[in-house]
């Protein structure tokens, strides 16, 4: 059940765009946003204990608790960095782990590790937390843009 990407876009104030998944007019902020990835990791480390303890449970859970725990460590370094091109670099960062979360998370369904009914909840946060950092990550970018285009032309 999917539903237009413009139907859950929000501006705020400091030019990011996120998305409201259900908030009833609560829109995320920064620390929002760290807490969820944070939650999302903490969360991914707990179905990994659920794998089985098998050469492939093994493999893909490490590469899933690795990618998780990035997507958070990563976000929390966007919002520190010095500059904004600094920013969207850490953001890109974080887009990629989040959306390789999503690749382990398929993988453990694909593959029968554990339950859909068990994968699909953390599969869908990875799936909205991609969605999140790519359009900050764009709307950060295109942000950067316009400043340069803008001191071009004076």
């Amino acid at each position: 059940m999917s539903m237009p990407m413009e139907q859950f876009m929000r501006r705020i104030d400091f030019g990011f765009v996120i998305f409201d998944f259900g908030l009833e007019g609560k829109t995320m902020d920064e620390n929002d946003l760290r807490q969820r990835t944070k939650q999302f990791a903490l969360r991914a480390m707990k179905l990994v204990a659920a794998l089985p303890e098998t050469a492939i449970g093994r493999t893909i859970g490490n590469q899933l608790v690795r990618s998780a725990t990035s997507v958070g460590a990563n976000y929390r370094a966007a919002c520190r960095g010095r500059s904004k091109p600094e920013f969207v670099a850490k953001l890109g960062i974080v887009v990629e782990e989040a959306d390789e979360c999503g690749y382990w998370l398929e993988l453990i369904i694909d593959g029968e590790l554990l339950r859909r009914d068990l994968v699909e909840p953390l599969l869908t946060e990875a799936n909205e937390l991609t969605a999140i950092m790519v359009a900050s990550h764009k709307t950060a970018q295109s942000s950067i843009e316009i400043q340069k285009s803008k001191i071009k032309n004076v």
